[in-house]
């Protein structure tokens, strides 16, 4: 094992920085809290198989707009309530 002996204000400068980095890190995944407001995101192998779909199918939908979704670092994200939203029956089509 190596030991290293370093000054002890050393020490309490640099916790302080790891508390400041904390903090921010902290106050930056706060900032996400309000767009999630909790529901359940998938990814576009969730949805395939959630729709029992392709990958080009689930394009075509994006494309004309049958499902909404965001973006997040070129990673396509859906909200569980528009999959859901897709797989339940047309209550229109139904009552007619």
């Amino acid at each position: 094992m190596e030991v290293i002996a370093i000054p002890k204000s050393v020490l309490k400068e640099l916790t302080t920085e790891l508390d400041e980095l904390l903090q921010l890190a902290t106050d930056a995944s706060k900032a996400y809290v309000g767009i999630f407001n909790g529901e359940r995101w998938l990814d576009n192998q969730e949805v395939c198989l959630m729709l029992g779909i392709t990958k080009r199918t689930l394009q075509s939908y994006k494309d004309k707009g049958f499902l909404p979704f965001s973006k997040l670092n070129r990673k396509n994200y859906y909200k569980l309530s528009e999959v859901q939203r897709l797989l339940a029956p047309d209550e229109q089509t139904a009552n007619k």
